[in-house]
């Protein structure tokens, strides 16, 4: 069988052998992959210490979409990732970037416009980049890139127009707003400020080029990054492992303002 070439992110090993990896990885060509790398353990392997989580390689893989795993048979090293190196909030933010990539996406679904929004951000959260608002954004663009952003301009209930109140509701079952009079019938709301609200819909509407959330957002830090954590919570069904790793400085702030 013919390898096929691609460049991807490492987002997790897992050990398959006391010689093999089994290597989680976003490409841009294939989408997420699950690949078997024979001897990368070995001190002197093939992979010449190229499969660090997020590193980024150009690798080589043998595809087997209807067999299990695919098979690993080069990866070249092209950048790797040393957050470790300035900041212990840092490397959680990429670790919180791999785990949510694992979480949302599906094996071999190829959206490139996902992979280069992951670099875009692990540059921001491995340079000089704002780390909160880093990950705000790539969280919002995930979302929309995936087909999962919230409802934010009608009742997601019944489709009614969002009356402009002082406080908006957002139902998590329902995933967005909800008007007040489909608001008794939901079970878990989150009270939002109207300004929250407009800042939202702006995070979300943002073009992909663009590395960070906008400065204004950190005025409603915590309301936000409150609303994207339930939010994805009830998405996934579960809460992520790096979730409560990430980035505080701001919450401390506006803890409490826009959300009850």
């Amino acid at each position: 069988m013919i390898g096929e070439t691609s460049i991807a992110v490492v987002l997790r090993t897992v050990e398959f052998s006391e010689t093999s990896l089994i290597v989680t990885m976003l490409s841009r060509d294939f989408g997420r992959l699950s690949a078997l790398a024979k001897g990368a353990r070995r001190p002197k392997g093939p992979f010449e210490g190229s499969l660090d989580l997020l590193s980024v390689c150009r690798v080589v893989v043998i595809r087997k979409p209807h067999a299990g795993l695919d098979l690993l048979t080069e990866a070249k090293l092209h950048r790797r990732f040393r957050a470790a190196e300035k900041s212990l909030e840092r490397t959680y933010a990429g670790y919180y970037v791999a785990e949510m990539l694992r979480l949302l996406t599906d094996d071999h679904d190829p959206l490139p416009e996902l992979y280069d929004l992951t670099i875009q951000t692990l540059t921001q959260i491995d340079g000089t980049g704002n780390v909160p608002m880093a990950l705000l954004r790539f969280d919002t663009a995930a979302l929309k890139l995936l087909g999962n952003a919230p409802g934010l301009d009608r009742c997601t209930h019944c489709g009614s127009s969002i009356q402009p109140e002082s406080r908006l509701s957002f139902a998590l079952d329902a995933g967005g707003l909800v008007c007040q009079t489909c608001r008794s019938r939901q079970q878990q709301v989150i009270s939002l400020g109207r300004e929250t609200v407009d800042i939202l819909r702006g995070l979300f509407g943002l073009p992909l080029d663009v590395p960070q959330a906008d400065p204004f957002a950190s005025r409603h830090y915590g309301p936000i990054r409150t609303l994207i954590n339930r939010y994805l919570q009830s998405l996934l069904g579960k809460s992520p492992r790096m979730m409560p790793y990430l980035p505080n400085q701001l919450e401390t702030e506006f803890n409490g303002r826009g959300v009850k």
